[in-house]
């Protein structure tokens, strides 16, 4: 099965960086993209609203944005996007400042071949979905905790068989009064002290 090519949003107004840069991912041995090419933060805001990217490669310096202000508003308005720095400073305070705002990495042009490069945009896609899955499984157990934060009062329960009684009056299983006060799943185990209890006697 042949790999999707990642569609890439250059955001370069530089003819001489947008020629070197397309050439420098030509050059890596089987590595599939197209691109499509933003002279300035507007137009690439333009663009992102038409089209869907795998990633964004954004300049620091563009007509009309200088430094991170630029990066920043493509990320803000596109949070799901990997956006990677393009500099041409050789400055690791750059890069450094550029993550922290909110970017998977940085490449310095004109010291970054199409190896590096390559690397560079699978490994922040691959961390940018990893950062997707991890504030969605964050947001799950936080409405979780909402729901089961919302159970008031005293809950009967019967002594001998652990069934509640639920809001009409019915004996349920304690996995089904969960399951349909929250979004949990109940999995069915054997507690150490049952283990010992029940089991290892026969």
């Amino acid at each position: 099965m042949t790999a999707r090519p990642l569609h890439i949003l250059l955001v370069e107004d530089n003819p001489g960086d947008v020629r070197l840069t397309r050439e420098a991912l030509r050059e890596a041995e089987g590595f599939l993209f197209t691109y499509t090419h933003a002279a300035s933060i507007a137009c690439s805001l333009e663009r992102l609203f038409s089209e869907e990217f795998d990633i964004a490669l954004v300049d620091l310096s563009l007509p009309d944005s200088q430094g991170l202000n630029g990066p920043e508003q493509i990320m803000n308005a596109f949070p799901e996007l990997p956006v990677v720095i393009l500099t041409g400073l050789d400055d690791e305070a750059v890069g450094v400042n550029a993550v922290q705002a909110g970017a998977q990495d940085y490449l310095i042009k004109g010291q970054s071949d199409g190896k590096l490069m390559v690397r560079v945009i699978r490994y922040s896609i691959e961390r940018k979905q990893a950062e997707i899955e991890r504030e969605k499984m964050l947001k799950e157990l936080q409405d979780l905790f909402q729901q089961v934060k919302t159970l008031r009062g005293l809950l009967p329960m019967c002594a001998w068989c652990k069934k509640i009684r639920d809001d009409n009056g019915e004996w349920v299983m304690l996995e089904t009064f969960i399951g349909q006060h929250s979004n949990a799943d109940v999995t069915h185990g054997i507690c150490p002290e049952c283990t010992e209890k029940h089991l290892r006697k026969h």
